[in-house]
Order: structure tokens, then sequence, then C-alpha cells
């Protein structure tokens, strides 16, 4: 892009932070650079990996609210702060770095269905907060499930569900760890490997030790209704009776945007980021799963994003002192 293209983008709207994702990260890194008296401009798809989720738990003062319910209570107590605004269904699709007089040091292009949405905001610094891509295992009726009965956050849903008959189906590596700690909750759990090779022997009898089944058969469905699920059904027909469970998914990074920028990631593709949310590159933070090998509970990514605000209202004054 030529710095006359450059110029007649960042013309548009230039704010002191673009934060890229609306989620619990964002819209708290949202309101504490309000009340820090920052510009803010808040790019959110609008479609969160945990809208399947009816109840979400362990947010202090709002455990059993729905993650919907805690993103439209958040959202009225931005509008109280006139430096904040946020662009409702609209995604970044690239981050540029710029040189500007006036201390712009990155353009993020967007597009969005509504029509204030700009092609390009212009700031001095960028806040990445879009979570994760989330890929169940395939098995047909799993989303009927998702959510209700079958979750993948032990910490967040295994409360409601102990003492009870018990699934975990995953894929990766990391279920027999996964096992070992859902028996915290129940003692009645099967693992169920949908036919990948992913519990070795040794794992395998160190949970049967512990009463913990391994079910290496694929599975053909799961049975059930009105979101409440009864039984894994294995492809041989054999029908293994659960009243509820867990799915480890594949997590990947939601950074497609990020296109040549150059920041450091980790093996899993999320941003690498120090204690206080920056990155390797000056002016660009991260909080959140983005940030993170895995997902957070809500309360944990929401106090990275206002940890990630602080710091960046003390490097601001520094960067605006320069300018």
């Amino acid at each position: 892009m030529t710095d006359s293209a450059y110029s007649a983008l960042a013309s548009a709207v230039e704010v002191d932070v673009v934060i890229v994702g609306g989620g619990p990260a964002g819209l708290s890194a949202a309101l504490n650079l309000g009340r820090a008296r920052a510009s803010v401009v808040v790019v959110d798809a609008g479609r969160p990996r945990n809208a399947a989720t009816l109840r979400s738990h362990g947010f202090l003062t709002r455990d059993g609210a729905s993650p919907l319910e805690l993103r439209k209570l958040a959202r009225a107590e931005l509008a109280a702060y006139p430096g904040v605004s946020v662009l409702d269904r609209a995604v970044a699709t690239g981050i540029l770095p710029m040189d500007s007089a006036s201390g712009m040091r990155y353009i993020v292009a967007v597009q969005g269905r509504g029509e204030r949405t700009p092609p390009a905001v212009a700031a001095r610094s960028v806040i990445i907060a879009t979570g994760l891509r989330e890929t169940l295992p395939r098995i047909p009726s799993l989303r009927a499930f998702y959510g209700m009965t079958i979750f993948s956050c032990a910490a967040c849903d295994a409360w409601e569900l102990q003492d009870r008959p018990l699934a975990l189906i995953g894929e990766t590596p990391d279920l027999a760890a996964r096992a070992r700690l859902l028996a915290r909750w129940t003692d009645r759990l099967t693992v169920f490997t949908h036919g990948a090779d992913v519990v070795d022997t040794v794992e395998e009898a160190e949970l049967a030790a512990s009463g913990i089944l391994v079910e290496r058969r694929r599975i053909d469905d799961l049975e059930g209704d009105r979101g409440t699920v009864t039984a894994v059904r294995l492809e041989d027909g054999t029908r293994i009776g659960i009243e509820g469970g867990f799915v480890r998914p594949h997590w990947s990074p939601a950074l497609d945007f990020l296109g040549t920028l150059d920041l450091e990631r980790d093996a899993d593709g999320t941003v690498v980021v120090d204690r206080s949310g920056r990155t390797s590159t000056p002016g660009i933070y991260a909080a959140g799963d983005a940030a993170s090998p895995g997902p957070q509970q809500l309360i944990v990514a929401a106090g990275q994003g206002a940890r990630a605000a602080a710091v960046l209202v003390h490097d601001l004054v520094g960067v605006r002192t320069a300018h």
C-alpha cells in the first residue's frame, strides 16, 4: 500500500486504540480505556465462540448468567463512555504499520454490514482479543447437545454434572489428562477416543486404576432429546448410557487478519505476550484466548483485557510524548 493510500484511509477515523474482538477480554479493555479517556474503536464480529452456552460460571457476581447477557450488560456500560464506539458485525481484514506525523502507528482494515462501518481505522495501538475457533469431533448430533448437557470446560460446567455417569469425547493427546481432572467431579467417567490413538496403554492402565474406562471404538452418534443427552451409540450398535459429558474440541487462533504482521507466535499459533499483554511488536497487545494456549474462563479473559488496557495507557503516554 502506498503512502498516499495510507493517508486516504487514515483520514477517515483516527483513535488511540483499536480493539479487535468484542468478547470479555476486548470489552473489558474497552471499558478501562474509556475510563482513562482514551478514544477506542471495538471491532466486533458478533459471533462469540460460547454462543451455544446457556449459562456461564465462575464470574463473580454473575455466576449462572448467560454469556449473551454478560455481553449485553457490558455493551450497556460502554455506552456511558463517549470515547468508546463499537462496530457491530464487523471484522478486521488486515493490520498494517504506518508512519504518520499524528502518531498513528497502525491501520486496521475493516469490513462490516453496518452503513457507518469505516473501511479502515488508524490507531496508536491495537489490542488483539479475537479468541479461538472451535472444531468439534465429527459426530452428527453433537451440536444438538453442546452447551446444554455436553460442554468443553470442566471448571465452568462440571459442578452441575457432578456424580453422574459422564462421557469425555476427544481425539487429542491430552485426553487422559483431562480425564484425570474430570475425576474430581465424578467416579463414573468413560473416555471415548472416537477411534483415535490418543490414549496409550500406560495411560489407560492409570485411568482404569481410578475407575475411568477407555472406549476406543468409533462413535456413531449421541442419543437424547431436547438437548439432554442419554447415551453414546457406537458404530457396532453398542449403547453406553450417560447423563452428560465433555468434549475436547480442536482450537485454533482466529488471527488470519494479521497477515504478514511480524508477531511472535507459540507452537499453537497463539500470540506470545509478556505478563502485561505486550506482544513482540511495539504498540500491539493481546488478551484473552488470542494469547492463551486454550480457552479461558470469562473472568480470566476479562481480567487480562483490563490488565492490557492499564499497561497500554501508560505506554500511550510515552507515545504521545514522543510526538
